[in-house]
């Protein structure tokens, strides 16, 4: 009996090394080759030396220079995404992003035309998003107190209204809601929205802009919940005012026009109002055809609020970055700084605001437009 079982015994501790040796690699069959199950497959990556400077605008929305410009301030985010044996370099992350913005394609396209998977790219895109929304407040400036004149100089050149140092508007950028909250999504249009207001200046350069509510969310509610109120708050000792729409309230830093005027001052005053803040419709309507990714034409964002915020941010950063380096508007397949009306006038039928200052408004006209 002991010799049967230590017979047994000596076969299990045969057994036992036999298999540790296989799982530790001291044994292998004869002529046994390790593969890869899948080996990995590299696709070419984006070369920019091979492009013609004008199809670099078309496809990017910016020259080689300002590409390079882009690249060396987001290198010291983006270096980390090297270390890896296949990882990018942060050019080729830099205008795959750019591509994105521009086309307004889906994920799946354009990391094909990056040469990269599509896991590859979702992440380049949050590390290229996250590494310039950190420069933020070097790309979108309200006007300081030495700009004032140069900026009332500028929108009084547009329609006569003096002191004028910006215009407030909102825009509707379309998303995918999430589903528990998707009502709350949906604005006056019957589509789900984010609700973007901005301020901008005569040049069309955007002053300020704030991307963090839904699309049922009223303007003169997100105006009144961003920084705009205290910003005008501190410049008034130096009598500016922005220009809104009726739906905002006419504040004693906001002008907004006459309902129904009756006066021939009351008139002109919405007339000069009108080709004044018409600006901020002309911004709107080159920012969503600059980048494509938020006009309604490039479809809806398939992207949690939260990133569709950041999508929105980092689009009006490169719009200014684009004026401040005068890199043109060029279209693939239309003439050349020719701009699709983007964003259509306010609704006459839209909710009016409650007005909380007449008399300022009043003074205003008295003043200027008798």
């Amino acid at each position: 009996m002991i010799g049967v079982l230590g017979k047994q015994w000596v076969r299990t501790s045969e057994l036992f090394d036999s298999v540790l040796a296989v799982v530790l690699h001291r044994h292998r069959p004869l002529g046994h080759v390790r593969r890869w199950r899948n080996p990995p497959v590299y696709r070419p990556l984006v070369d920019l030396s091979t492009m013609e400077e004008r199809n670099v605008i078309i496809t990017y929305r910016f020259d080689r220079a300002t590409i390079q410009e882009l690249c060396t301030q987001l290198e010291p985010d983006l270096m980390s995404a090297i270390h890896h044996p296949t990882g990018i370099p942060p050019q080729v992350q830099v205008l795959s992003v750019l591509h994105f913005l521009a086309s307004g394609s889906f994920q799946t396209t354009v990391a094909m035309a990056s040469g990269m998977s599509l896991p590859m790219f979702s992440n380049v895109l949050s590390r290229v998003l996250s590494a310039l929304l950190k420069h933020m407040r070097s790309y979108i400036v309200f006007p300081q107190v030495e700009d004032l004149p140069t900026v009332k100089g500028d929108f009084y050149a547009l329609g006569h209204v003096p002191n004028i140092i910006g215009a407030i508007d909102e825009t509707h950028v379309a998303l995918v809601p999430p589903h528990r909250s998707e009502q709350v999504y949906r604005n006056r249009k019957s589509y789900h929205s984010m609700n973007v207001q901005m301020v901008c200046l005569a040049d069309q350069y955007i002053s300020h802009v704030n991307a963090m509510f839904r699309g049922s969310v009223h303007d003169a509610y997100i105006m009144w919940n961003s920084s705009i109120p205290y910003v005008m708050g501190q410049l008034q000792r130096h009598r500016v005012w922005l220009l809104g729409d009726s739906g905002y309230p006419n504040l004693s830093w906001l002008l907004t026009p006459v309902r129904n005027p009756r006066t021939r001052a009351e008139e002109r005053y919405n007339d000069a109002h009108g080709r004044t803040r018409r600006v901020i419709e002309r911004t709107f309507g080159l920012l969503k055809a600059r980048f494509r990714c938020l006009h309604m034409t490039g479809g809806s964002l398939f992207y949690s609020p939260k990133k569709v915020c950041q999508i929105i941010v980092a689009c009006c950063m490169l719009h200014n970055l684009a004026l401040r380096r005068q890199v043109p508007f060029l279209q693939e397949d239309g003439p050349d700084g020719v701009v699709v009306a983007a964003v259509e006038p306010v609704d006459s039928d839209e909710e009016e605001a409650e007005e909380e200052d007449m008399q300022n408004r009043d003074s205003v006209i008295q003043q200027y437009f008798q």
